[in-house]
């Protein structure tokens, strides 16, 4: 992608924000009715940050619900679809995947028609996408339509810290909590419920599928309201004029790059503890059921931790020493799974939840380590494409080493391994710096 295409994306945001006061509601820059980004339209800044802030909470509580319901049903729907082991499997590594190539795509889109407008496509894509899959047709027909609910996600991922940063450039670390407390809600609820709720339903597992469309169609509606203010008024075009502003080259950043490996190796921790946790519990003695439990307890550590780390770390100027306390969490935790993972199960359960909130820790960062919207978008799409493309291979290599050892030592130590770069890119990445200095 050139860098030259993405240069003007909340130029004109900027400009605003730099010269607008606060609105007296305390909601942040005054919103442009024109643009949907912070402005000087006294009308429109009574009610529209309030529209945003919800429709960020609803689109969070989207982002995971796809992936999360369809994990609890996946025997089912091997079963259902006539999926090898194989395919199934593979169906588990598309959504990093996923997000890593259409998160590319979010900033020359978001030039285009504005951040507003491409999350509520983003959301209407989830609604579709989710709805459509079960009743495809065959597995070519369900791995299509959860590509275009993953997209969804993609752009949306990608394109919430710029939402935050254009509308609320004064509370990056509130709202960025807001959003990951939300996210942390929707994939542990999806988790829950699905199966009980696909019961409750008929017990058909297309049901349970279909039904998460509904909290995407619902999310819709506030960017819909965004999106006609925005179309409704007398403005400049969605994407703003270009300006002779040198293009911003995101590679050139050594900060870029921390922020990109540290989200990667996160993600590679995150997707690892869904998909092998309970197993490792399992192997050694607990419960299916308990095991369940314990996944559970794992994910819903982030719901109240993730509103909490980001306004701790706004208010730090290097955020490294948040960094390094959630690896050592996490080395913890992957230590008492080596040792007694069936006797201190609740504590390692914990503790891995604890360091699992680095995601939310590195949305922050992204946030603060620009100076404007166009270079948050940048680093946005950056940091979470190539993040997600390193974290491909650890869930798979992770079954290999499973596969190959017979027991869960060599998987345990890779785990436990990949924590220590983590952390040393966790604390160049939270340095006080900005990629417009570097690149």
């Amino acid at each position: 992608m050139a860098d030259e295409d993405l240069a003007t994306v909340g130029t004109e945001a900027d400009a605003r924000t730099t010269t607008t006061a606060p609105a007296p509601d305390g909601t942040g820059a005054q919103p442009d009715a024109a643009t949907g980004t912070p402005g000087s339209a006294p009308a429109a800044g009574r009610w529209l940050p309030r529209i945003v802030i919800a429709g960020l909470v609803l689109a969070a509580l989207n982002l995971r619900p796809a992936i999360t319901s369809l994990g609890a049903l996946l025997e089912e729907v091997r079963d259902g679809l006539g999926m090898s082991g194989t395919l199934a499997g593979l169906l588990t590594s598309v959504p990093p995947l996923c997000f890593a190539v259409f998160g590319f795509a979010a900033p020359r889109l978001a030039r285009r028609w504005g951040p507003g407008a491409i999350v509520c496509a983003g959301m209407a894509a989830i609604a579709v996408g989710v709805v459509v899959r079960p009743y495809a047709g065959g597995t070519g027909g369900f791995l299509a339509a959860s590509a275009l609910a993953l997209a969804g996600i993609a752009v949306s991922n990608v394109l919430m810290p710029v939402v935050i940063k254009s509308w609320f450039p004064d509370r990056v670390g509130p709202l960025t909590g807001l959003y990951s407390m939300a996210l942390a809600l929707g994939t542990s609820l999806a988790a829950a419920v699905t199966v009980p709720m696909t019961r409750a339903l008929g017990g058909s597992w297309r049901t349970g599928l279909a039904v998460w469309a509904g909290l995407a169609a619902v999310a819709v509606l506030p960017w819909l309201a965004v999106v006609r203010q925005r179309a409704t008024a007398s403005g400049p075009a969605a994407g703003g004029a270009r300006t002779g502003q040198a293009p911003l080259r995101i590679t050139s950043s050594p900060t870029a790059w921390a922020l990109a490996v540290f989200f990667g190796l996160q993600a590679t921790a995150a997707y690892i503890t869904m998909g092998w946790m309970p197993q490792i519990f399992r192997d050694a003695g607990v419960s299916a059921q308990t095991a369940g439990v314990l996944l559970a307890v794992t994910m819903a550590m982030g719901v109240p931790l993730s509103f909490v780390l980001p306004r701790l770390a706004s208010r730090m100027r290097h955020q490294g020493p948040l960094a390094v306390l959630l690896g050592i969490c996490g080395l913890a935790g992957y230590t008492g799974l080596w040792l007694a993972p069936a006797a201190g199960a609740w504590a390692w359960a914990l503790l891995m939840g604890i360091s699992n909130c680095s995601f939310p820790l590195a949305l922050t960062m992204i946030g603060m380590r620009s100076t404007s919207s166009a270079g948050v978008v940048k680093l946005s799409a950056f940091a979470q494409s190539v993040g997600y493309l390193i974290s491909i291979p650890g869930p798979l290599l992770v079954g290999t080493l499973y596969q190959h050892s017979g027991g869960w030592s060599l998987p345990i130590a890779l785990m436990a391994g990949l924590m220590v770069p983590q952390i040393a890119v966790g604390v160049l990445a939270g340095r006080d710096r900005r990629i417009e200095d570097e690149a």
